[in-house]
């Protein structure tokens, strides 16, 4: 036995040699594979929420795709080392990609539109959005689809890709919201009782906010009636409830100031 070691290795010592530096280099890059993995992965989970969107996905997913990419480029790094021809196999996983590309396109658009849209942090957990004709609160973002809920309680699944291919109406982003109050009165009021009537309400609403100044404006002047418009900025918390009270307020504030309510009118006269 010892003899056949001999001549195995008097035979092919320069093969062993060369075998063993491979193995050598292979497992250094291994190790600093996995060094450089966990390395990474630690930075994503100290990465400050400023420059990474705390998402629920969004870390898990960059983390998974920085350790199998630091794994795929070691592999062929050692194939490399053994004299093993990487470029077909690369080739061939880049034609196996194109097929499964194509045939799972909608899944992967949607899978890149929600890396997209958590990346950019164009819509967040909790905002009112609207996009085409839905629109809803944001209760979760996932990979391929973002849930939403109607106002009036109706659970809404939506591709990502039909979100981020559509402009999108975030009113919640920007903390606050104007709302227009209008109102018609006859041709016989005074414009100058219709906005001191306005004007009073305007005074005594706390809510509303005093940078952008409420506005009063003569809106329009239509077939019956002339239009009063109230715009005011409030927060976004406070949005609908000073609007249904406004409109309420605005009509018996108007009543009891004796402007009249028109209600749509037309002559028919004999040719």
């Amino acid at each position: 036995m010892g003899q056949q070691i001999l001549n195995l290795w008097e035979t092919h010592s320069d093969t062993i040699i060369e075998i063993a530096k491979n193995l050598a280099v292979a497992i250094i890059i291994i190790a600093f594979g996995i060094i450089f993995s966990k390395g990474a992965q630690k930075v994503i989970l100290k990465t400050n929420p400023k420059h990474l969107p705390e998402h629920g996905v969004v870390r898990p997913l960059l983390m998974t795709l920085v350790k199998y990419g630091i794994l795929i480029i070691c592999v062929i790094m050692i194939l490399n080392i053994f004299g093993i021809n990487t470029a077909s196999i690369l080739a061939v996983l880049g034609v196996a990609g194109i097929a499964v590309g194509l045939a799972l396109k909608d899944i992967l658009g949607n899978l890149v539109s929600g890396i997209i849209l958590l990346g950019m942090g164009s819509i967040r957990k909790g905002e009112f959005i609207e996009f085409t004709s839905v629109s809803g609160t944001v209760k979760e973002i996932n990979l391929l689809t973002t849930i939403l809920e109607t106002m009036d309680g109706i659970y809404i699944s939506a591709p990502n890709s039909s979100i981020l291919g559509n402009p999108i109406k975030n009113f919640t982003r920007n903390g606050k919201r104007r709302m227009d109050i209008s109102i018609g009165i006859a041709y016989s009021d005074s414009v100058d009782t219709a906005f001191n009537v306005m004007q009073g309400i305007i005074d005594a609403e706390s809510r509303f906010l005093k940078d952008p100044a409420p506005q009063i404006i003569l809106h329009s002047i239509e077939e019956s009636k002339v239009k009063i418009t109230l715009r005011a900025w409030t927060l976004i918390d406070n949005y609908w409830n000073i609007n249904w009270e406004m409109n309420k307020n605005v009509k018996e504030k108007f009543e009891e100031a004796g402007l009249h309510l028109p209600l749509p009118q037309r002559v028919i006269t004999n040719a």
